[in-house]
């Protein structure tokens, strides 16, 4: 598999990969690394900003691909294969169509922003 194949499967895993996040039959612990997966996905906040020359890159070309690698091990092949089938529309663009499937990132960046002024200011 060519690298533009690779790039190609990522984005059909990563909306496999939340689907898994709320399959009955995901262990606990590939639920919880979905979760990871799929909020570091979508956030717009990324461990190393891109503005930063080159390394800004390399985060979202090193730890999201092995993030969902990670991941898809853990899911049974059975519940991974029956989530990739449901994901080819829920995703445009490697982007959730429905817009309240960001809600829950949006609220721990807000959590996150607020320990952080919590514990600059209020000493």
């Amino acid at each position: 598999m060519n690298l533009k194949e690779r790039a190609k499967q990522l984005k059909t895993d990563i909306p496999a990969v939340f689907l898994a996040l709320k399959h009955k039959d995901t262990p606990l612990g590939a639920k919880i690394l979905a979760a990871i997966t799929v909020a570091y996905a979508l956030s717009p906040i990324d461990l190393i900003p891109d503005f930063i020359p080159v390394i800004g890159y390399l985060d979202d070309l090193l730890i999201l691909p092995v993030l969902v690698v990670w991941t898809i091990k853990l899911i049974p092949p059975e519940v991974m294969a029956e989530c990739r089938e449901k994901s080819a529309g829920l995703w445009d663009n490697g982007k959730p169509k429905k817009w309240y499937y960001a809600i829950p990132i949006v609220i721990f960046w807000l959590i996150i922003i607020f320990l952080i002024v919590k514990t600059i200011f209020l000493k």
